[in-house]
């Protein structure tokens, strides 16, 4: 049970290395092309509204789906 210590220095260690590797990169690149949560919201928005507008579309027609076959 030893190294279950030594294991978690170790595992704690490597991610703190790679921590700092990564926000030095972000400090040298500060625009790195990471989609924004403004972008996601819309995404979100516009694939719920196409979403309600085709079940909306889908329920008319059922609805109405007797009276319209004699069109």
């Amino acid at each position: 049970m030893k190294n279950t210590g030594a294991r978690t220095c170790g595992a704690v260690h490597v991610w703190g290395v790679r921590l700092r590797e990564r926000l030095e990169e972000a400090s040298r690149q500060p625009d790195r092309g990471d989609i924004s949560i403004t972008t996601v919201i819309i995404w979100a928005a516009g694939i719920t509204g196409a979403i309600l507008i085709a079940g909306t579309i889908a329920i008319v027609i059922n609805k109405y789906n007797g009276k319209l076959t004699g069109l």
